[in-house]
């Protein structure tokens, strides 16, 4: 990510009464301090696309053109993204990206770099692979240590099969593993959003 990025100050929204303030003083909303504490990842939807759902017919992956790509809402709306993680000196030790442009684009406008990662591709159409995805997840969740967040940018289709929490284009849940004895291996602790403020 360019440093102009991260040094640009903005007043942001983050979901239903949380305001960002400028760094300084530091306590930020509280999906900020889960992710100081570690162990989570935030579950990102790509930002803002072009009309539609899906993929077009003829879609192939790796041609972008071929693809429902990010609106130019959807470009600025990423580098907010950036800028909110940057404003609280929050760097994600990784950042995991489905292999369609839309995420790509999202990662890459936001954080300057990405890590494909076949579990976020889309499950549209193949909700049968969500439990197997489900705990892929919960096992890299697992293996994070304090301290430590990564940012997996996805699709709803994905987000609704795996945590059952619909979501905006470019808001993310924040997951972490399910308690020991429950039936949910993927656990939503926080929401955020970002919006202009």
């Amino acid at each position: 990510m360019t440093s102009s990025l991260w040094s640009r100050r903005q007043v942001l929204v983050l979901g239903p009464g949380w305001m960002a303030v400028p760094a300084g003083g530091q306590a930020g909303p509280p999906a900020v301090e889960l992710l100081r504490r570690g162990g989570v990842a935030v579950l990102l939807r790509h930002a803002a696309t072009v009309a539609g759902v899906g993929d077009p017919p003829g879609f192939r992956p790796g041609d972008c053109r071929t693809q429902r790509n990010l609106s130019e809402q959807g470009r600025e709306q990423s580098l907010r993204i950036g800028r909110w993680f940057g404003r609280y000196t929050l760097t994600p030790s990784a950042v995991r990206s489905s292999a369609w442009c839309r995420c790509v684009d999202t990662a890459k406008l936001a954080f300057g770099h990405h890590q494909p990662w076949p579990v976020l591709d889309s499950l549209f159409g193949n909700r049968g692979e969500a439990p197997r995805r489900r705990e892929r997840m919960a096992q890299a969740l697992r293996r994070l240590e304090p301290g430590r967040f990564e940012v997996w940018v996805t699709h709803q289709a994905n987000i609704m099969a795996l945590t059952g929490s619909a979501v905006a284009a470019g808001e993310g849940l924040v997951v972490q593993a399910g308690q020991a004895g429950t039936s949910a291996q993927v656990e939503v602790a926080a929401r955020i959003g970002f919006e202009q403020g």
